[in-house]
């Protein structure tokens, strides 16, 4: 009697999950859609990068102060949209900066296409091996803290007038390399019943996807730069 309840409850966890991946992922091409909808109008209206760092902070003060407050009721699907929107809005000045390069679509559209294809393979290899990757979650941690860090001080030089292409490009791969790692986190974390909120999922892949694009935009955009 035990073995059928037990099987009976591991049914009832794979069912709830698979929900869970299924709202997350429709709610994920929605707000990727609407992300480049609002891309698109900041490319038109040719957005400053002033008015692109003020969209980016707005966007952070959602998923910080907001959207935990909001993520179990209707408004946090409201809240996503807000937030994605912005963040699709505050990279317009960057895409018209490659898109003004020599085969500026070709660098765009090779960026778009490996992020796509990168976020699909790793997806799918989750859900077809269902290979747990908590143990993830320490590494992944340390090395964003270790993005940040490094970040902030090649901002820090560059404001001093220190530039370093060469750093700036490796650390684009390290960003790359570490989001497809939170992929697969976050991805093994919905399937294994880590997380049960399709708001809050959804809100990781996105951020996944976004840092996977803009690194690979800057390695792509800089191995074309003749």
């Amino acid at each position: 009697m035990q073995p059928q309840v037990y099987t009976q409850s591991q049914a009832l966890e794979r069912s709830d999950a698979a929900k869970v991946l299924r709202n997350t992922y429709a709610l994920l091409a929605m707000t990727v859609l609407f992300s480049a909808v609002t891309a698109g109008f900041s490319m038109a209206i040719e957005m400053s990068r002033g008015v692109s760092l003020m969209c980016s902070l707005g966007a952070l003060a959602l998923v910080w102060f907001v959207l935990p407050r909001t993520a179990n009721s209707a408004s946090g699907i409201g809240v996503v949209f807000a937030f994605t929107g912005l963040l699709g809005a505050s990279i317009g000045p960057m895409l018209n900066h490659y898109l003004s390069l020599s085969g500026g679509s070709q660098i765009v559209m090779q960026a778009l296409g490996t992020t796509a294809l990168i976020f699909f393979a790793l997806s799918a290899y989750v859900l077809t091996t269902r290979k747990d990757f908590s143990f993830m979650s320490g590494f992944l941690f340390v090395g964003l803290i270790a993005v940040l860090v490094c970040a902030i001080g090649m901002m820090i030089a560059g404001f001093f007038g220190v530039h370093m292409p060469l750093a700036s490009v490796a650390l684009s791969g390290v960003i790359a390399l570490l989001f497809s790692g939170f992929i697969l986190y976050d991805t093994s974390r919905i399937v294994h019943g880590g997380e049960t909120n399709y708001i809050m999922a959804t809100t990781s892949l996105y951020l996944n996807i976004l840092n996977l694009f803009t690194s690979l935009l800057h390695i792509i955009g800089f191995a074309s730069d003749d």
